[in-house]
């Protein structure tokens, strides 16, 4: 829980462990922290971005300024797709996670990273969940295989596959790319919300960019401190979903036999658009973020 928002540390969360946002609560400087980062994302994401994520900013009107008001967004969101956003207090237990998702409510965090620290993230904020994760709710077909994906979390609990069915979340919901008529596009919501890795996703000699596969990506380890070292790409959100749309036991059963690989590997049969150098990682990471863009 984060020590410095007074408004969640004075709540109680329900047995579902979601808060009220009480967005009447945020000061002028937290809406003008919110408003610094839109801006400044905005103007580095351009044509990096899937159009479907700036139509959905648009109709789900979080390009007014400021902190948005979940009751507003849930009027708009619940009428296109049947979604909501609910307030969590922090990071959650994954059944519960799992739950809201498979019902279609999507958690988000109450509290907005420092203004001063503008890109030091310890845990997931309010920006990055709703700016990130939120206007791709309004697209029908992404909308559904998020509510797929909630549900198969549920079903991976019986199957003590947690694991997998997280990484499969991480390469696409988080860091996921997509091909399109215009050239390759972030739709990720981890990469969406972050100056650096827009650029570096898609720019950077570092990573690999590879084909998505279900399977694939179920043994593959990842980053969660720093950038990734392999992106997956889709054709279509529709590919995605119909991904998705399956029982994984199969895929659980046969993954039991096999060993993880590592973020950085390539094995046979991948499908890559890029072979990455990984010299952003081998040159140790974040300390050097600007000589690997």
């Amino acid at each position: 829980m984060p020590v410095n928002d007074p408004v969640v540390a004075e709540q109680t969360p329900a047995a579902d462990f979601t808060i009220e946002q009480k967005w009447d609560r945020y000061s002028t400087e937290e809406h003008a922290i919110w408003t610094t980062l839109y801006e400044r994302q905005m103007k580095i994401l351009g044509n990096r971005a899937v159009p479907e994520f700036f139509k959905g900013l648009e109709l789900l009107n979080l390009n007014e300024g400021g902190i948005p008001d979940f009751r507003r967004i849930n009027e708009k969101l619940e009428a296109l797709t049947g979604w909501t956003v609910v307030t969590v207090p922090g990071l959650i237990p994954e059944k519960e996670f799992f739950e809201h998702l498979a019902n279609r409510r999507f958690v988000s965090g109450r509290f907005i990273r420092d203004g001063e620290k503008l890109d030091y993230l310890p845990e997931p904020d309010i920006f990055h969940d709703v700016f990130g994760h939120v206007p791709l709710l309004s697209l029908p077909v992404f909308a559904d295989y998020m509510a797929a994906y909630g549900r198969g979390g549920l079903r991976s609990i019986g199957f003590d596959a947690i694991k997998q069915i997280t990484r499969l979340y991480w390469y696409t919901v988080e860091f996921g790319l997509i091909n399109t008529p215009e050239g390759r596009r972030i739709y990720g919501a981890g990469i969406v919300s972050s100056r650096a890795e827009s650029i570096f996703s898609l720019e950077a000699r570092s990573p690999n960019r590879i084909h998505f596969d279900i399977e694939r990506i179920m043994r593959t380890d990842y980053r969660y401190d720093d950038f990734q070292q392999s992106y997956f790409v889709i054709d279509s959100f529709e590919e995605l979903m119909e991904a998705t749309y399956q029982d994984f036991e199969s895929i659980y059963q046969r993954l039991r036999g096999q060993s993880d690989l590592k973020p950085s590997q390539i094995i046979q049969g991948d499908k890559v658009y890029s072979k990455g150098s990984q010299e952003y990682a081998l040159a140790g990471g974040l300390l050097k973020q600007a000589a690997a863009l």
